[in-house]
């Protein structure tokens, strides 16, 4: 268990409804001083003027994604600094995450990366139960491809498809080191 002189960065990442925002959050609150930034929040602060991702995107579409994990590298960078562990957690996939992961290492912060992998037949189901909307144009299983045949495969990959939020986050913590990138 990391301590509080031990402030480092966790990204946890997956598809949309894999448990990015319940593990995140529970594993946060296990840490003694942590905070837990939720990347979709820089989205959802543009109130006029934002453009979402759709296949295909838009070049404005693609600078708002990268303005959005720039604030999050960014945040996390500081609270680390001020000595917090930092959950990060968006959905970064394909190339990005391996340039996410880039750029949050350039801070040198200690760094750890999970990706939530989750069968995709599961994904949809949880998508299904959700009372928000995270899929459009794309399906669980079209980003589930691109999870799995586009992003690097770095850090700890958890199939999260018959664990509980607190068996996840216990298997995150057990595994942590495998996580350190």
């Amino acid at each position: 268990m990391m301590t509080e002189a031990e402030a480092h960065i966790i990204l946890i990442t997956g598809i949309m409804a894999a448990g990015k925002s319940t593990i995140a959050q529970r594993l946060a609150e296990r840490l003694p001083k942590s905070v837990h930034l939720r990347g979709d929040s820089f989205r959802r602060m543009i109130i006029n003027g934002r453009v979402d991702m759709s296949p295909p995107p838009s070049d404005e579409a693609v600078r708002q994604l990268w303005l959005r994990y720039q604030l999050a590298i960014d945040a996390a960078d500081a609270y680390c600094t001020a000595g917090f562990t930092v959950v990060v957690q968006d959905v970064i996939l394909g190339a990005d995450f391996g340039e996410f992961v880039e750029r949050l290492k350039s801070k040198s912060k200690p760094l750890y990366a999970v990706v939530l992998a989750p069968d995709a037949e599961v994904v949809a189901r949880r998508e299904a139960g959700r009372g928000k909307i995270g899929y459009g144009e794309w399906t669980p299983q079209d980003m589930d491809q691109a999870l799995r045949t586009e992003t690097a495969q770095i850090g700890l990959w958890l199939d999260t498809s018959a664990l509980s939020v607190d068996e996840s986050v216990d298997q995150i913590l057990a595994q942590l080191e495998a996580a350190r990138i």
